[in-house]
């Protein structure tokens, strides 16, 4: 039997139609949205069937994970879903030939380093057009504190496997995005106490 590439993530079920919900009401009908840390690849095939008229590239800065898009893209034959790319958020300039209309980012800012999260916010703001949103998923703190128990335990987890990790507060990630030309339009509560966050390039 030949090797399957193809990574999954139980969560992506229990999240993409909330998440599609959402960026039916945020996303460009036509252009190009780059995912930055696509994971597995689920999402981006996802959202491709969604938004037909919308071209989506998927990326990640792990070699796996890229063979694991290449591999769900193959299944899904989308003609508006391109080959992962590799970029990470802290090298720049972002390996893009086209500037993106939309930029999405699901489930990185509190699996990496503070210093992920404002080089997201950096490359979003060199890249994105006035008008343009920049969408962040996953748990944050709100007013200092977790919106839930369990967001505590996991907060605590992360930050046993790497100090550098952990959920973030929400009005820290939105002052820095201000810094750089973001305005908050909103913020949507999710199942399992995460948090949809929309952003517009000023």
């Amino acid at each position: 039997m030949p090797h399957d590439a193809r990574r999954f993530a139980p969560a992506t079920q229990r999240n993409r139609e909330p998440i599609l919900a959402v960026l039916r009401r945020v996303l460009p009908e036509r252009g190009l949205a780059l995912e930055v840390a696509s994971g597995s690849g689920e999402h981006a095939v996802a959202f491709a069937e969604s938004f037909p008229a919308l071209r989506f590239q998927p990326s990640d800065p792990d070699r796996a994970a890229r063979a694991s898009i290449a591999a769900w893209r193959d299944e899904a034959s989308l003609p508006n879903l391109l080959a992962p790319i590799a970029l990470d958020v802290h090298t720049r300039p972002w390996p893009l030939d086209t500037e993106p209309d939309a930029i999405l980012c699901i489930n990185m800012i509190h699996i990496a380093p503070w210093t992920a999260c404002l080089a997201l916010l950096d490359g979003a703001s060199e890249r994105l057009v006035p008008g343009a949103p920049l969408v962040l998923y996953g748990p944050f703190r709100e007013e200092g504190r977790h919106t839930a128990e369990s967001n505590a335990a996991f907060d605590a987890s992360l930050r046993e496997r790497d100090p550098s990790w952990g959920v973030r507060d929400l009005e820290d990630v939105a002052e820095e995005a201000s810094a750089r030309g973001f305005a908050l339009e909103e913020v949507v509560t999710m199942p399992a106490n995460n948090r949809t966050v929309v952003f517009r390039r000023a």
